[in-house]
């Protein structure tokens, strides 16, 4: 029985190998997000902290020292989250390009199986039209045979 191959598997298999290259750097890119965004996260919490312990130096006895202070690492927890708001938007573009960049490998590596599946219908089709052929000869023969054999009894 003939055995159906695939003229473009190599290709195939190097689209799996892609797909599968891009998942992991998708996932990589995932966590890094998350990662950036728990970093933001912490930097809030934290300002919020300078912020309430500033609120209460303000309104406990007045030191002067300790109120800068607070009011300068209030200030530094802006800009650092402004920072990493920016880390974050960065690492958000940076998933979405692989995102994209998934999908159309997904995309190209479903076409392939498509040509794949297409080409193996044409393999079924062209074995069942052997097949029928070779009945139709078996038939033709035996009913010859049998015709042959009747005009000579």
């Amino acid at each position: 029985m003939a055995k159906f191959l695939y003229t473009m598997q190599n290709i195939l298999d190097i689209k799996y190998k892609l797909e599968e290259q891009q998942k992991t750097a998708f996932s990589l890119a995932m966590q890094k997000l998350t990662k950036e965004e728990e970093k933001l996260k912490l930097l809030q919490e934290k300002k919020n902290s300078y912020q309430n312990e500033l609120k209460m130096r303000v309104q406990s006895a007045l030191d002067i020292k300790n109120i800068k202070w607070y009011e300068n690492a209030v200030e530094t927890m802006k800009y650092k989250i402004k920072i990493q708001i920016l880390v974050v938007k960065r690492a958000e573009n940076e998933l979405e390009a692989v995102r994209v960049r998934l999908t159309e490998i997904m995309v190209d590596r479903k076409t392939h199986e498509k040509l794949k599946e297409n080409e193996f219908e044409e393999f079924k089709k062209e074995l069942n039209s052997i097949e029928n052929k070779e009945v139709d000869e078996l038939v033709s023969f035996k009913y010859n045979n049998n015709t042959v054999s009747s005009e000579e009894d």
